[in-house]
């Protein structure tokens, strides 16, 4: 950052001056360029698979003659003529934006945590991780409004407001729940209400967790279209709690510089990573083995869906009747996690202490926050 003190720049003026460019650069060229940029990038690519989902429709079209939108074109999601269609889920294009997104925004948390005194710095990260679970639930209570509207009652919250529960946007959605909840701890602290503002803040993070996990739970006792299917829960806790541990201890063992760094906090994101594995392989293999109607859940996340492409192209399709497909999903997460955490070593933490933690919170909140998600909404049935 010197070249910017050179010009008397912060690296937070520097931070909000291309984020307020790039808001306006985007804004002006949709509005100058509207089917182009807006119906051809933005809606193809970020909001239409957004409104899809919202609707819980197979695809949505924007037919460039008519300037219409249409939910389930008759002509078919893949054949629509002269047309940007979008379909739930993401694409190649939308994860490479949103991973850049995720990186800038990134640098803004950095630059804010940076006023703070978070130490000690493993409790700062735990006390997040109920915020996490809190995000993945809230995202099951928009599964919910799409479960109405196919039941034929009213959702609870229609689209576009629904659309903050939606992926991306829910990670914003948290986020400022998460901060306004940072600061009210931080404020108690400050003013002597307690000593440390980790635990308010995990308590706060727990709250909001079960408040959501509640109103999901009175669902399926108050309305047919929402199921109870509890042992999904056990199971995916259960056996991901056995890998994480088995995981941890084992490098304990065998290979104690990978754990030394993170501690505590590299067995939480493995859990959370083995959390959204565990979820994956139930919802898209084994649902019909825990009475759930129906033929499972589709992959959406393009990195998913190629680990499955991959592994049906390879595995036998006798063994694939057998274990099924995504099995080699959940191995696929254990192993990258395991390996992230051997770049979080001993002198990362020492050297950049906040910067690593705050890397390990985005790390795991893509693990847990999905996988939560999965593991709620097929307990849910919906």
């Amino acid at each position: 950052m010197n070249g910017l003190d050179e010009y008397g720049i912060s690296p937070e003026q520097a931070w909000l001056g291309t984020f307020v460019a790039g808001v306006v650069a985007l804004a002006g060229s949709a509005l100058v360029f509207t089917e182009r940029v807006y119906y051809g990038f933005i809606w193809r690519y970020f909001w239409g698979p957004v409104a899809a989902d919202a609707d819980g429709a197979r695809c949505v079209a924007y037919l460039r003659d008519s300037g219409d939108v249409v939910f389930n074109p008759a002509a078919g999601c893949g054949v629509v003529e002269n047309a940007y269609v979008a379909e739930p889920g993401y694409t190649t294009v939308s994860t490479i934006g949103y991973m850049v997104v995720l990186v800038f925004m990134l640098w803004g948390v950095y630059l804010l945590l940076q006023r703070f005194d978070l130490r000690p710095y493993p409790d700062f990260f735990l006390s997040l991780v109920p915020f996490m679970l809190f995000g993945g639930a809230l995202r099951v209570v928009e599964d919910s409004f799409v479960a109405a509207q196919r039941a034929g009652a009213d959702p609870a919250v229609g689209f576009p407001a629904s659309g903050a529960l939606i992926s991306p946007f829910i990670y914003f959605t948290v986020f400022f729940v998460t901060l306004v909840a940072f600061l009210l701890a931080k404020w108690l602290q400050w003013n002597d209400h307690t000593e440390t503002y980790s635990y308010p803040l995990g308590a706060m993070g727990a709250g909001i967790f079960l408040l959501t996990a509640g109103y999901l739970t009175m669902l399926s006792v108050t309305r047919d279209y929402v199921g109870w299917y509890p042992l999904v829960t056990v199971t995916t806790v259960g056996l991901a709690t056995l890998l994480a541990v088995g995981a941890y201890y084992g490098l304990d063992r065998y290979a104690p510089e990978v754990n030394a760094g993170t501690g505590t906090m590299g067995l939480v994101v493995v859990w959370g990573h083995a959390i959204d594995g565990v979820a994956n392989v139930i919802a898209s293999d084994w649902t019909g083995a825990f009475g759930i109607p129906g033929e499972g859940y589709s992959a959406k996340h393009v990195v998913n869906r190629i680990i499955i492409d991959v592994t049906n192209a390879v595995q036998p399709a006798w063994l694939t009747d057998i274990v099924g497909d995504s099995w080699t999903f959940l191995v696929v997460k254990l192993i990258v996690a395991v390996f992230i955490l051997s770049v979080f070593d001993e002198q990362f933490f020492d050297e950049s202490p906040r910067y690593a933690v705050l890397l390990l919170m985005a790390i795991l909140a893509v693990g847990l926050g999905p996988g939560t998600r999965d593991m709620i909404r097929v307990t849910l049935g919906i």
